[in-house]
């Protein structure tokens, strides 16, 4: 009596055998039923709807086939032989699948209970028996729609997953590129150290990224006076890695006849421009010859080995300090513009005069603007209490102290750069020639 209800219900469908096949004619669908007659029923319909259809009469028999194909569709009956549609939707379920199965039950229970019992086995939809065309047509359909959004998001994933890997590639390959640039751009401090008799010279340079916008670095003016120097570019990166690169080729130490800092004399000896004079010549040179928008800050120093006069510029680098030899911190400078940012900016020669045993700092702003987790600020008056704790120490293991303790007060979040300049005076060179 089911298999006639079924039949009656279907039967106007074939009046519509010459109806275009459906849009998703590649689809698979698997019938599962005890019901022979209901299989042929169903099957009928589905291949005029132009659906590749298999038949299995029992769940065991349905499991064999989905190991060994992959049914877009499922159609099953609720109540079989032995494993019922329920215990045979959990099993589907647990199958390793390519793409999503779209599972309907076919039964005649409508309790509530029942239904959610057949949801949380897995299953998409319900078919009520006898089954209605019309009502079969539109659950298919929707399957559709889930199984093409289910193929489009897989696409779209691989095309993501694609497209990630070649941008990780991407990003390596940059990163080695980086890695390299860093190599270089240290390279440009070539010496970190220097003895000068009875004065030394050491230089501290740590991007926080692979590459930064901070140049350290000195070079002999003549016999007896050596220039020190602190730049820091705007920005962060490539660009200020490369505008470093080319001051550093400007204040060169190991070809004067290119270092902009120096002056030949008419004698051939060398001599040095002012300070404040070395700082308007490279805010002319950048504004006018470089033609970028990059800017920096500069903190330059010529010293005096034997007597020890100091005369330095500030261009909108932190204050320069002296850590004297009785522990005490002295701040000099009037500040300044930064270097290529204004034409027509001037610059100040300020002058000090070093004693033995006394310090001369340059730093980076990436030390006095270094910030603890609450906010505070390094500040010239953290630099000044640095600078005192560490008195005892000397050259690289007075600057790597520094960093670590800077490192501390910013529980290891340093953002900027840091670089530093050590001039350490003990006294009058011996032995000028």
């Amino acid at each position: 009596m089911i298999d006639e209800c079924i039949l009656s219900q279907t039967r106007p469908d074939q009046r519509n055998a010459g109806a275009p096949p459906a849009r998703s004619a590649s689809r698979r669908v698997l019938v599962v039923d005890d019901s022979r007659m209901q299989r042929r029923i169903l099957s009928a319909q589905l291949s005029r709807s132009g659906y590749e259809v298999i038949e299995a009469g029992s769940a065991d028999e349905a499991l064999e086939l989905c190991r060994k194909i992959e049914p877009d569709i499922v159609l099953s009956d609720w109540v079989m032989p032995g494993m019922s549609g329920i215990e045979f939707c959990r099993e589907f379920r647990r199958m390793d699948r390519s793409g999503y199965g779209y599972f309907v039950l076919l039964t005649s229970k409508t309790e509530k209970n029942e239904v959610a019992e057949g949801l949380e086995s897995g299953a998409d939809d319900f078919l009520g028996k006898p089954v209605n065309g019309d009502e079969l047509r539109a659950r298919l359909s929707a399957g559709e729609r889930i199984l093409r959004m289910e193929r489009e998001l897989k696409e779209k994933n691989r095309l993501l997953s694609s497209t990630l890997r070649e941008l990780q590639g991407l990003y390596d390959s940059i990163d080695r590129d980086l890695t390299e640039a860093c190599k270089l751009q240290q390279s440009l401090v070539k010496e970190r150290f220097r003895s000068f008799g009875n004065a030394q010279v050491s230089l501290m340079l740590r991007p926080s990224g692979h590459v930064g916008g901070d140049l350290v670095g000195f070079f002999p003016i003549n016999a007896r006076r050596v220039g020190l120097y602190g730049i820091d570019v705007s920005g962060h990166g490539i660009t200020s890695a490369l505008m470093t690169a080319r001051l550093a080729g400007y204040l060169s130490g190991s070809s004067p006849d290119q270092n902009i800092a120096l002056i030949q004399t008419e004698y051939g000896f060398y001599d040095a421009r002012e300070p404040a004079d070395l700082a308007a010549y490279l805010n002319t040179l950048v504004l006018e010859e470089m033609a970028t928008e990059s800017y920096f800050t500069l903190i330059y120093a010529d010293v005096d080995l034997i007597s020890g006069e100091v005369a330095l510029v500030q261009a909108g680098h932190p204050y320069p300090a002296v850590l004297r030899a009785n522990g005490s911190v002295e701040f000099l400078g009037t500040g300044g513009m930064p270097v290529g940012l204004l034409p027509e900016a001037e610059y100040e020669t300020v002058r000090t005069r070093l004693t033995p045993g006394d310090r001369l700092f340059l730093g980076s702003d990436g030390i006095t603007e270094a910030s603890a987790p609450d906010g505070r600020l390094c500040a010239e008056e953290g630099l000044a209490r640095l600078l005192a704790d560490n008195a005892g120490l000397r050259a690289g293991a007075f600057l790597d102290a520094l960093y670590w303790r800077l490192q501390k007060f910013t529980d290891d979040e340093l953002n900027d750069d840091i670089s530093a300049v050590l001039f350490e005076f003990d006294g009058a060179k011996e032995n000028v020639g």
